[in-house]
């Protein structure tokens, strides 16, 4: 299994070098890293687009991705446009999280309707999907509850966030993934905010790992325990 990093901070931490914390957790050995997209919530967090490209740039060779981009929050074609913009950056290293998105207050800052958004997604991605062709990167859906066999039988792979489930919550859904014939799962948004959580992170990366999910992602949050150590969790 794979570990990768949150470049994200989702507490209420000052303004952050984006470029800088990326060139840390590759310099710590952290095999991806990745940015979700939240908007008037959890403080200041950059756009993953902007945050992205930068980081692309400060470490060459590393897996970049989304985790996750609300698709209901954009106009498919502006938004491939942005895709786009990004592959000229990173190339090939780029995955694609994506999902209807999990919070009210995003899409009421955006004046979007939130009761529509599984529909809305599904005719997004639709047109995604086209607008992008045969250049489009990995798409990986984020979900919970049925849409956990939408991502096995429709998607590249599935995001499992790991910030308000537990590993007993996240285990039985990757069970369901795998039984409906899914491919690449990621556990991912696994929060870190003392050094307190080195030891539980330890015994939840065994158990993903026994579980046979391709890569854990952590979140590491300013107080949260040492690059080097959260690293050597998982050899």
């Amino acid at each position: 299994m794979k570990l990768g990093a949150y470049l994200a901070h989702l507490g209420s931490a000052p303004p952050y070098d984006v470029a800088s914390w990326a060139r840390c957790l590759v310099d710590a050995g952290f095999e991806s890293l990745w940015m979700p997209q939240i908007i008037g919530r959890s403080g200041f967090v950059p756009d993953p687009f902007v945050a992205l490209a930068a980081a692309a740039v400060a470490a060459p060779g590393v897996e970049i991705g989304t985790a996750t981009i609300q698709v209901p929050l954009h106009h498919p074609a502006d938004l491939a446009h942005r895709i786009r913009s990004l592959q000229l950056v990173c190339g090939d290293r780029l995955t694609l999280g994506v999902s209807p998105g999990s919070t009210e207050t995003d899409y009421a800052l955006l004046d979007r309707d939130f009761r529509s958004r599984f529909r809305t997604f599904d005719e997004n991605v639709a047109r995604l999907r086209d607008l992008l062709g045969n250049d489009a990167s990995p798409l990986l859906l984020g979900s919970w509850g049925a849409n956990v066999e939408k991502a096995a039988r429709h998607f590249d792979g599935w995001l499992a966030s790991a910030h308000r489930r537990t590993p007993d919550q996240i285990l039985e859904a990757h069970s369901r993934y795998r039984a409906a014939g899914g491919g690449r799962a990621i556990v991912c948004a696994i929060p870190l905010s003392s050094p307190a959580d080195l030891g539980p992170l330890g015994d939840q990366l065994h158990r993903y790992a026994e579980a046979a999910f391709d890569d854990a992602v952590v979140l590491i949050e300013p107080g949260g325990p040492d690059l080097e150590k959260v690293r050597a969790l998982l050899p």
